[in-house]
């Protein structure tokens, strides 16, 4: 595997993948074909590449229709309708009959809204293919005379070292330290429960406002710690139960991806904003968690504003799913705080703008977020005395 179509299919692979940070979607066993998928890229999203010496222009009309098909089953999985499919064939030689009118027409998936082009390139005669290529690159795509006395081997080690340190980024993501302040949270969660059910009960008016619960009358007297304390009260055996669990499941995953401090904040300031929302929206007393796990699931969206495409092949859809059925179950059952539910899971994503995730900047998001939160945070609590 050293030809002159070889490595010019391999450096083809290497301004996408290098270059223009693409990710390998699919891989052929003999890696002779692979897909390429960079969400980023609104107007083609989707690359395929495919290194074959193409005898006969029939072949290569029947390999069109199947890319298409390949094609529109790989926008679904990305969640993006491609306005335009890139369609790259590297051929020792071009087929022996006609086939250029496989070529000039674009063929159209989707019900005719994703444009597919194909582009031959051949490896004795590579200069009319690569211009041709060249627009579909936003005419960045050059291939250094000297490339193509190059080595093959060396440009696919090139690619796939670019994408295993894009891999390993990835699993850095879901790894910036162990769970801490779950168990923490947890903890004081538990243990104010068993208090509060040896001196009054969990159930009880009296005792719950004693301990801190979003009383409203006594919010507006100044009593503002009860904007942070209502997160680590709950109402009943179940109400603990239930908050509980979610917080030991999803904890964990938040707190590995941001590490400990941010996921502490992110946790406490979803439950302060929780709480603030409740107090501004509902007149009625009301406690736990339930605000900052929302939090939680705000933090994980975020995951999908900075990294939409690992959102999406990880968690994203499970995560949206929750929070659909867990808002639809809220606002279908009395008895339940969503403004608190609504107004962590804002304050959670908000939170996560601002401290971004380990060893990462986003000046840009990161600032205004910041911004808005002071600015929201200032109004809700002009909101306690507006007569001030």
């Amino acid at each position: 595997m050293n030809s002159r179509a070889d490595v010019l299919f391999w450096a083809i692979s290497r301004h996408f993948v290098v270059e223009n940070e693409y990710r390998i979607m699919l891989l052929s066993e003999n890696r002779d074909e692979m897909w390429l998928v960079n969400p980023k890229k609104k107007d083609l999203p989707l690359v395929r590449l495919l290194r074959y010496d193409i005898d006969w222009g029939n072949w290569l009309y029947r390999d069109i229709r199947d890319c298409c098909a390949q094609a529109e089953d790989l926008c679904k999985q990305i969640r993006r309708l491609a306005p335009r499919v890139l369609n790259i064939y590297v051929s020792a030689y071009a087929p022996v009959d006609d086939y250029d009118i496989y070529l000039d027409e674009p063929m159209h998936i989707n019900g005719g809204k994703t444009e597919l082009r194909s582009v031959l390139i051949e490896g004795e005669n590579p200069d009319s293919g690569i211009n041709k290529l060249r627009p579909f690159t936003e005419g960045r795509l050059a291939i250094a005379p000297e490339t193509m006395g190059g080595d093959a081997y060396a440009l696919q080690r090139t690619v796939f070292e670019a994408e295993a340190r894009r891999e390993e980024e990835e699993r850095q993501l879901f790894d910036a330290g162990r769970p801490f302040f779950t168990y923490v949270f947890l903890a004081v969660q538990i243990a104010v429960f068993i208090v509060m059910s040896l001196t009054g009960g969990t159930q009880n008016t009296q005792n719950l406002i004693r301990f801190g619960a979003k009383y409203n009358p006594l919010i507006m007297e100044g009593q503002y710690w009860r904007l942070i304390m209502p997160v680590f009260i709950h109402i009943g055996i179940m109400h603990l139960f239930m908050n509980s669990l979610s917080l030991y499941y999803i904890g964990p995953l938040v707190e590995r991806i941001y590490g400990k401090a941010r996921f502490a904040l992110i946790y406490l300031f979803a439950g302060f904003t929780g709480c603030l929302a409740s107090f501004l929206f509902s007149p009625s007393l009301s406690a736990g968690a339930s605000g900052a796990i929302f939090g939680l699931f705000g933090a994980l969206l975020y995951i999908g504003t900075a990294y939409r495409d690992l959102f999406f092949r990880t968690m994203g859809p499970s995560v949206i799913t929750l929070i659909i059925i867990n808002l639809v179950f809220g606002f279908s059952v009395s008895g339940i705080d969503n403004f608190g539910h609504l107004g962590g899971l804002f304050g959670g994503f908000l939170a996560a703008c601002i401290v971004h995730f380990p060893k990462r900047k986003r000046i840009g998001v990161q600032l205004p977020a910041l911004l808005i939160a002071a600015f929201l945070v200032y109004m809700g609590l002009r909101g306690i005395h507006p007569a001030d």
